[in-house]
């Protein structure tokens, strides 16, 4: 291992050992957290912001990144969330007529560091074979000698409450759709909107789009929100976002969940580490994935129906562990059998590990949210 490394060059570290070299891109630094990849052939600006990405460096198996710039109406938050991108390549000219500047140049803004010119085909055949591991992206000269030590000093992701770091610091409305004027996906405008309390573990703003696009005015309430303050805002509905980190480790969030189940009778609808509070909620447990399920290509469904998925977590449900007389497994991720999406037998109560808001992705599951809107006008009467 050398001591320093030339102006350009950038070195990927990981905890086991492996280096890779390349060339710098983004901010200059080191950036330290837990290495993943992505499969999904578009979308990286909506990966880069979406706050489950926190605390890790991302791999895009897609060959390459920033033909198409950045603009603010892909945001999924103010600013990104990952702390290092792993590329093969940059494309050397960005062309989109939505393009309001270059990846590079975005990525420095934000003090986002970057390397490029990795063999990613390599690198995720070996995040497959070992799951997903700690690492360091080093655009600075840091050795990677000092790297491994940093690295592998590093607590696991497993146990980790990273939501509280995402979260909103007070409370806000939210009553915007997505300013796209080519997404043409329902919309649905009730006479009274569904007055529907969300959750935000670190939700995306997409979310948000879609539920108010289904007829939802949304109030939004940090991560540690009491179940006081969430019925004293008389919801029709609660919503569980998204977020990073592990769901166990939520216990403000898991408590809230279990408060609504057993005082309520509130439709309750989660997704991604929601879904995960709420089975949390309901006496599930779960567990850390291999090297999780991040991609647009995921299918999930039950007998005779197919959903392609949008997929963002590295933990999952333990389907033996949810009480087969209250909840109902009623989706399968159909390539490793682990819990996609779960229902309450008896109360209005479900949750999705996927993301149906499709940004990026297919927009097959953008049902589940009409289904959220269902429940709430039953509960009307």
């Amino acid at each position: 291992m050398t001591s320093a490394l030339t102006p350009t060059a950038a070195v990927l570290v990981l905890a086991d050992g492996l280096v890779l070299r390349g060339e710098a891109f983004g901010a200059k630094g080191t950036a330290l957290g837990e290495v993943v990849f992505n499969t999904g052939m578009t979308g990286y600006q909506e990966v880069m912001t979406d706050p489950s990405y926190a605390g890790q460096l991302v791999t895009f198996t897609y060959p390459e990144l920033g033909n198409t710039g950045v603009n603010s109406a892909d945001q999924e938050a103010d600013a990104p969330h990952v702390r290092g991108v792993i590329a093969r390549q940059l494309a050397p000219q960005a062309s989109s007529w939505r393009m309001e500047e270059r990846l590079e140049s975005w990525l420095e803004s934000h003090n986002v560091v970057g390397i490029s010119g990795v063999d990613t085909r390599s690198l995720v055949r070996h995040l497959r074979d070992g799951g997903a591991i700690n690492g360091a992206i080093s655009t600075d000269g840091t050795s990677p000698q000092q790297l491994l030590e940093q690295v592998r000093a590093m607590p696991s992701m497993a146990g980790l409450n990273l939501a509280q770091s995402v979260t909103t610091a007070a409370p806000y409305a939210w009553e915007q759709l997505c300013s796209a004027d080519f997404d043409q996906r329902l919309q649905q405008n009730p006479a009274t909107p569904y007055r529907v309390v969300a959750i935000d573990f670190g939700i995306k703003r997409a979310i948000l789009e879609r539920l108010v696009a289904h007829g939802c005015a949304v109030t939004v309430l940090p991560a540690n929100a009491s179940l006081e303050q969430v019925l004293a805002l008389d919801p029709e509905g609660v919503f569980l976002s998204n977020g990073p980190g592990d769901p166990a480790a939520v216990s403000e969030g898991i408590e809230l969940a279990k408060g609504l189940v057993q005082q309520s009778n509130l439709p309750l609808f989660g997704i991604c580490l929601g879904h995960q509070i709420l089975g949390l909620a309901l006496g599930g447990s779960t567990f850390k994935l291999g090297y999780g399920h991040r991609g647009l290509n995921h299918p999930c469904g039950s007998t005779g129906v197919v959903e392609i998925t949008s997929q963002n977590h590295g933990f999952a449900l333990d389907a033996s562990s949810l009480n087969p007389e209250q909840t109902e497994v009623t989706h399968f991720n159909l390539n490793d059998r682990t819990v996609a999406a779960f229902a309450h037998r008896q109360k209005p109560i479900f949750g999705v590990q996927y993301h149906p808001e499709a940004s990026p992705g297919p927009h097959d599951a953008d049902h589940h949210f009409g289904r959220f809107a269902s429940l709430m006008a039953d509960r009307r009467g």
